[in-house]
This record gives C-alpha cells, sequence and structure tokens, in this order.
C-alpha cells in the first residue's frame, strides 16, 4: 500500500498559511477593527453625558433649597437636561449625521444652562458653603473633564477610521469588502476653545 509524499501537503499547508499571514498584515481588518473603536469611543461619550444628566436633579434641588426664587434658570437647566436625554442615543447615532448634530447641538445648549446656574449660585454665600453643593461642584467638575477626554478620543477615533477607508490599502479593502461601511461623522466645535473642558466654578 503506497501513501502520498507528505511534502507536496506540507508544502501547499505552508503556502496556505503564508498567504493568511499576508493577508492579515495588509490591513484587511483594519477597517473593521477601528469601526469597533469608533463604537466603544462613543460608548464612553454616552457614559459621561448620562453621568452629568444624572448629577443634574440632586444639583437643582440643592440650588433650590438656597435659591428657590432663581426659578427662571433652575427651569432652563431642567428643559435643557430633559431636552439632550429625550433625543434617542446609541450605535445608529454614528451613522446619522443630523441625529449626531442635534445630540451635540442639545448637549451644548444643557452646558450653558449648567453655566448661567454656576453664575447663580455665586450670589448665595449659604450654598457655596453647602457640603452637599460642595460634593456636587466636585463631581461635576470630574464629569467635565472625563467627558472632555472621552470626546477628545471619539475624535481620534473616527479620524484614524476616516483615513484607514481613504488611503492606501485601506481603500482597496474598502471597495472590495467594506463598501456598505460608509465615513464617520465628528464632532464639531460649537463654542470657541470647545477643546477644553467646561469651567465649572462654584
Amino acid at each position: 500500500m503506497h501513501t502520498l509524499p507528505t511534502y507536496p501537503r506540507l508544502r501547499t499547508l505552508t503556502a496556505l498559511l503564508m498567504l493568511a499571514f499576508l493577508i492579515t498584515g495588509c490591513g484587511i481588518n483594519n477597517i473593521p477593527t477601528y469601526d469597533e473603536k469608533v463604537k466603544a469611543a462613543w460608548s464612553q461619550v454616552e457614559n459621561q453625558y448620562q453621568r452629568r444628566a444624572d448629577l443634574i436633579p440632586n444639583l437643582v434641588e440643592t440650588v433650590k433649597g438656597f435659591a428657590s426664587q432663581e426659578k427662571e434658570t433652575l427651569t432652563a437647566v431642567i428643559e435643557a437636561r430633559s431636552k439632550a436625554t429625550s433625543i434617542q442615543v446609541d450605535d445608529s447615532i454614528l451613522n446619522n449625521p443630523e441625529k449626531l448634530k442635534q445630540f451635540q447641538q442639545a448637549q451644548g445648549e444643557l452646558s450653558s444652562a449648567l453655566s448661567r446656574l454656576m453664575v447663580v449660585s455665586e450670589r448665595y454665600p449659604d450654598l457655596k458653603s453647602n457640603q452637599n453643593f460642595l460634593a456636587l461642584q466636585s463631581q461635576l467638575e470630574g464629569t467635565e473633564n472625563r467627558i472632555a477626554v472621552a470626546r477628545r478620543d471619539f475624535i481620534k477615533a473616527v479620524e484614524v477610521y476616516n483615513t484607514e477607508i481613504r488611503t492606501f490599502p485601506g481603500k482597496i479593502w474598502h471597495s472590495i469588502l467594506y463598501g456598505e461601511m460608509e465615513p464617520r461623522e465628528n464632532f464639531e466645535a460649537t463654542t470657541e476653545n470647545a477643546e477644553q473642558a467646561p469651567k465649572v466654578e462654584f
């Protein structure tokens, strides 16, 4: 009984392994990898904005206890928070430039309303020395910093992804395998010095 020589099989297997290695090394998986990084970075943006939204009811109640006459400012914060949290947010927003713009605008309006509330707090020394208020101040400052970092990471992830699908060799893989994956929209600066975290002063 004769058996086939093992050398041709070994050569074929080696050639297949080398081909697989070369294809992987050519960046065939870069586009979906970078897309997943965009989604992960977006999740962090969502998380930090949600964290801020969760702090606001306690902040409003605390301010109300010392400055109930500032009804207009308090109402503006509540309404801005309601608008910001009413926008349905998931990965699909990354494929919808208009929705992303609405989300960004709503968050900007909330930031503006919070800034006005902080100005009001300056008029009430008892409020500024309240322990609950001081704790909320610290949490809000930390959250604003985390929002800035999350936005920066998202912007960078989108930049890497968009560059990959527009340059060689990613452009080739995009046209052959990933044509349905469109360039991602990014955050736009809505205010001056938008790259800096808002300064929260109580």
